[in-house]
């Protein structure tokens, strides 16, 4: 399977952790579109789906797939959505495609998140990828200097808006020893609206694509970081 086929393959096996009758989480990027194509075969299953950016919503409500904000929705089963890079232990950085709040706040009310990637996501330490950081934009170079302090190479993103209206610093170069610890310190930043490091909600279920089949790895019936 080439890289595409690999993304539809997990998008397909994805179907089999949606929760009939109930509300369901959907993430931004190429596999999500997959997997949402492959739910609009099987839109009948759920009562709609809370997405996590705006590209997402018009992609789902384009398949006629009932679109609700997440103040309206008091219970997600699942939350599926792909991954930047993937380890074993379901950490992850996401946000590539620029949505990483609004997929962090899903993620979080969401009870169970299945990662969806093709076999070159999954990472033993994470840090190749570059780790997207929202950032108000009046704080952009204050928070660009505070990241160059921690090692990296912050690059704005420029001609780029999120959802929100702030910008992204992509961080190159990091050294991710400890995901949790780097989450907290990147978000501690005053300015910092939050970093697409995922690991105090990691994936619960990830899904990998190779060259002849999905692999799944379960990592915990939530992988909630509990203080």
């Amino acid at each position: 399977m080439n890289q595409d086929e690999m993304k539809l393959a997990v998008a397909r096996e994805a179907l089999r952790y949606v929760v009939d009758d109930a509300w369901l989480g959907v993430g931004t990027g190429s596999t999500a579109n997959f997997f949402i194509d492959e739910l609009a075969k099987v839109k009948w299953r759920i009562k709609g789906a809370v997405a996590s950016s705006v590209k997402t919503a018009e992609r789902l409500k384009a398949h006629g797939i009932d679109v609700e904000e997440l103040n309206n929705v008091q219970d997600i089963p699942v939350y599926i959505d792909g991954a930047d890079e993937v380890t074993p232990q379901g950490a992850m950085i996401k946000g590539g495609g620029g949505a990483l709040t609004r997929e962090k706040i899903v993620a979080a009310v969401a009870r169970r998140f299945v990662c969806i990637a093709d076999q070159s996501k999954k990472v033993q330490r994470l840090g190749k990828f570059p780790v997207p950081v929202e950032v108000i934009p009046m704080a952009r170079s204050y928070v660009a200097r505070e990241l160059v302090l921690l090692g990296g190479y912050p690059e704005w993103r420029m001609g780029f808006t999120t959802d929100n209206g702030n910008v992204i610093l992509d961080v190159s170069d990091l050294t991710i020893e400890d995901p949790v610890a780097m989450e907290d310190r990147i978000r501690s930043i005053v300015g910092v609206v939050t970093v697409g490091l995922f690991a105090r909600r990691r994936a619960d279920v990830i899904l990998l694509g190779t060259s002849d089949r999905v692999d799944t790895i379960v990592v915990g019936p939530r992988a909630r970081i509990v203080e």
